[in-house]
């Protein structure tokens, strides 16, 4: 007991603290977390304390979870000091808040309040541990009854709804909690009907996760924009709550395991510069396996352009950013249909949910993902047939944009204490870190030269099968590539870095160097910028390549059209007279082309050529520096 003590903190709480600590008459707001997961949703209402110098914020662990990495490292982030859990147990804390019903919370010294962490209370979940807490005894969850006829095996009932229950919600018959948040009153009906006793600590306090979502949304084109999503591009996001049986689960055996057919297919069939597509994984997943696990597993759908955003930050922007959504049963998924958007599920278990739940009416209804079927087709038609259900945002929150007004009263009323005179607000959600699209996967990139100096390009990455598409193709590889033999086989092979990098050299001579060391290849660009490369072509000229500040693709889209319109027969002469249409599905990218001076020993001329009347035609007639041309399919799987 002493060297656990040992652990115990003495500032600003603690047996001899009124010594040390500089505000010694503070209320105690002690925030319990159970695991990363609730630990977002304390998060969200930890700044309705801000600005009130009577208030001394704590926090601890329970330790009852399953999922226990990465706490520490949030609660050292929030800067709040920490309690060993069993020194909260004994220490009189004003309030504790709590978004999960892990731990013996009934043993907390204090008014208990309880939030949802996520969108009210749906799953089904088993009855806790009485290692943790204390469940009352006379509604202990039957795990076992007899077949209708008496006879065979017994079969197990279903768990008892998570936070709705009194296997959760009652210790020795009496509410652990004080008072247990809802944001719908048609919670209060399954709550009645569930566990009577507890229906006295019931509030109405809404969504403060779904009330910060709802008041970013002005902001979706910024959030786009972070994600790397450009004109023309449409947004997939994958989302995945935890479970063997979930869209990232694999099935345990009674269920299928979607996930290593889809991602794959997802970022082969989708055009790379026409769709952008993400994923979300639950904290559970992320912190349960491993993040280095989980970027493991995904590693070649992030080689081909796969973005896997923060759990914790950034999820609720990319929900924002979204066009379509493939999700399964999990709160993040019908968050997307609370907010419009169009939604296919890829996995479905309805046993998993109560069935009087508003989100199992959703699931039932929802459109199917068949992961059997060419998939572009079915994302195409989810997003342009939408019809939003309006059941998700009706019963998301009955009260959207009310959360921090009703909440901070619930708190400072189970307090008996005052609220600050300000306004009670939540926290804007942050801006997303930029999250570029890098692919090092080998791209399978298809061309249509076009009327004056214009090229259509369809760029696939990694695909699992050559396009069924008409185009001239060719092979546009990374220089990072996981797979170097790769390189031998490109068409064009290209990097990205600053222009100054010591460790390349100047851009000119990369390219230079990379065209001697692959015989094969025709083209080399270093993309610069964000708008801009530089590419060489095998007879040594050199161009640069400019979209403008306001540009959103991929520079190296630029390259494989100058690939293109050169294969094609035409010269450099009219790109650099007349500049460059680039066309990647719908959207237009009109690109400056300029003769770059050579540097010396690259092995270029650095003359610019004088355009030629052929330059502006359709003849596929050859000039002196079209590149050489070898048909040949990638090898996939890079």
């Amino acid at each position: 007991m002493d060297e656990g003590r040992n652990r115990w903190i003495r500032v600003p709480v603690g047996d001899d603290a009124g010594r040390w600590a500089t505000r010694v008459r503070c209320r105690r707001v002690l925030f319990v977390v159970h695991n990363v997961t609730s630990a977002t949703r304390l998060l969200d209402v930890l700044p309705l304390f801000d600005d009130d110098l009577g208030v001394q914020l704590l926090a601890t662990c329970t330790g009852s979870s399953a999922f226990r990495s990465g706490v520490a490292e949030l609660l050292a982030d929030t800067g709040v000091p920490v309690l060993p859990w069993e020194q909260a147990l004994v220490t009189p804390v004003d309030l504790a808040i709590s978004a999960s019903f892990g731990g013996e919370l009934a043993s907390l010294q204090g008014k208990l309040i309880v939030l949802s962490h996520g969108i009210g209370y749906n799953k089904r979940l088993a009855a806790p541990s009485t290692e943790h807490r204390a469940p009352s005894t006379e509604h202990r969850a039957p795990s076992t009854e007899p077949d209708a006829d008496g006879a065979g095996p017994a079969r197990s009932t279903p768990p008892p709804v998570f936070g709705l229950a009194p296997e959760w919600l009652l210790a020795d018959g009496a509410p652990v909690a004080d008072a247990l948040v809802l944001s719908h009153p048609e919670q209060f009906d399954r709550l009645a009907a569930a566990c009577p006793e507890a229906l006295p600590t019931a509030v109405l306090g809404g969504d403060p996760c779904f009330d910060r979502i709802l008041a970013a949304r002005p902001y979706r084109d910024r959030f786009r924009r972070a994600l790397g999503v450009g004109r023309g591009q449409r947004l997939v996001l994958l989302n995945s709550t935890w479970s063997s049986e979930s869209l990232v689960g694999d099935g345990d055996g009674r269920g299928d395991d979607v996930l290593p057919s889809l991602l794959p297919r997802l970022t082969s069939e989708l055009p790379a510069d026409e769709y952008r597509v993400a994923a979300v994984l639950h904290p559970n997943i992320w912190h349960g396996h491993g993040p280095g696990q989980i970027r493991a597993w995904l590693d070649r759908a992030r080689r081909s352009g796969l973005a896997l955003i923060d759990p914790l930050e950034d999820w609720r922007q990319a929900l924002i950013a979204a066009d379509l959504v493939i999700g399964d049963h999990g709160s993040v998924t019908y968050y997307a249909a609370a907010l419009g958007s169009p939604v296919l599920l890829g996995a479905a278990p309805l046993d998993r949910l109560d069935a009087d739940a508003p989100i199992a009416d959703f699931i039932r209804t929802a459109p199917r993902l068949d992961a059997r079927t060419p998939l572009r087709g079915q994302v195409d038609s989810a997003i342009g047939n939408h019809t939003p259900q309006p059941g998700p945002l009706r019963f998301t929150s009955s009260v959207p944009g009310e959360a921090a007004v009703r909440l901070r009263r619930a708190f400072y009323e189970l307090m008996a204490a005052p609220e600050p005179p300000g306004p009670a607000l939540l926290v804007p959600l942050p801006m997303p870190a930029p999250e570029p699209a890098p692919r090092t996967a080998p791209l399978w990139v298809l061309t249509h030269v076009l009327e004056e100096p214009e090229v259509a390009v369809t760029r696939y990455a990694d695909p699992a099968r050559e396009p069924a598409e008409e185009g001239e193709a060719h092979l546009a590889v990374h220089e990072d590539t996981r797979d170097p033999s790769q390189l031998g086989l490109a068409d064009l092979v290209f990097r990205d870095g600053s222009p100054d990098d010591p460790r390349f050299g100047p851009p000119g001579r990369w390219a230079a160097d990379v065209l001697a060391r692959h015989p094969h290849c025709a083209l080399a660009a270093y993309v610069t910028g964000p708008s801009s490369c530089v590419v060489r072509t095998r007879d040594g000229v050199l161009l640069g390549l400019s979209a403008g500040a306001h540009a959103d693709a991929d520079p190296a889209v630029y390259a494989s059209a100058v690939h293109a319109w050169l294969a094609a027969g035409r010269t450099h002469a009219a790109l650099i007279t007349y500049g460059l249409t680039v066309r990647t599905g719908g959207t237009a990218h009109h690109v400056v082309v300029t003769a770059e001076a050579d540097e010396p020993d690259a092995g270029g001329t650095g003359q610019r050529p004088r355009p030629t009347s052929a330059d502006r035609s359709t003849s596929p007639a050859r000039g002196a520096d079209t590149p050489r041309a070898v048909p040949r399919s990638p090898r996939t799987g890079s």
